[in-house]
């Protein structure tokens, strides 16, 4: 018989690990959000991107969460007017990264909630065992 506890522990525990690369994938984005190319017209940093895929763990009978992988967002650089800029091109543009720090932001915040959910629920299947366990001595 499959151990619900245990099952829900390891649910949890997959959603703790995804949500902390989530958190670190947003928080390179935001530190690069001013990071401009190294030369004139070179491109500058790239938002990352992170996916996620369900992987049914048969030992366990339940569906856990896993990073599918990280890529790169494909949308276009912002282009600021800054001829003093090491990065300018020839007309005094330069590209900016594709990083919205107030899209990042909420990013940040949403998965800091679901990383805080998962520990809840972490502690609250410790402490249905602790109770089995204190019930069964009383026994």
């Amino acid at each position: 018989m499959i151990d619900p506890l245990k099952s829900a522990s390891a649910i949890a525990g997959s959603g703790l690990e995804v949500q902390s690369m989530r958190m670190r994938i947003v928080a390179e984005n935001i530190a690069n959000a001013r990071s401009v190319g190294a030369s004139a017209g070179a491109d500058p940093y790239t938002r990352k991107t992170i996916y996620f895929q369900q992987v049914m763990d048969r030992t366990l009978g339940s569906n856990l969460v896993k990073v599918k992988n990280t890529g790169l967002d494909n949308a276009a650089f912002q282009i600021e007017h800054d001829p003093g800029n090491p990065a300018a091109d020839a007309s005094g543009n330069v590209k900016m990264p594709n990083v919205n720090v107030a899209v990042e932001m909420a990013d940040m915040r949403e998965a800091g909630r679901s990383y805080s959910a998962n520990l809840q629920m972490i502690k609250q299947a410790r402490s249905m065992v602790a109770m089995t366990i204190d019930l069964l001595r009383s026994s």
